[in-house]
């Protein structure tokens, strides 16, 4: 898979887990302490973001890391 697909996957399972768990952005961004625009940039698969932010938000969503980069 290349960089632009892999981001895009990861954003889309953080927005679907995100959304089943009826959680905001800020909300999300808040609990793994990143900027809520950074959040958001992630999130839409616009940047490739480092494993210890991946690790932050996937702890913020109560999922493993495995779970949003499947």
């Amino acid at each position: 898979m290349d960089t632009q697909r892999f981001r895009e996957s990861v954003g889309k399972n953080i927005k679907r887990i995100r959304e089943k768990a009826n959680l905001t952005q800020a909300e999300v961004a808040k609990k793994a302490g990143i900027n809520v625009n950074y959040y958001a940039v992630i999130e839409r698969g616009e940047v490739t973001t480092s494993s210890e932010k991946l690790t932050k938000i996937a702890h913020a969503l109560g999922v493993s890391v495995a779970d949003i980069t499947k």
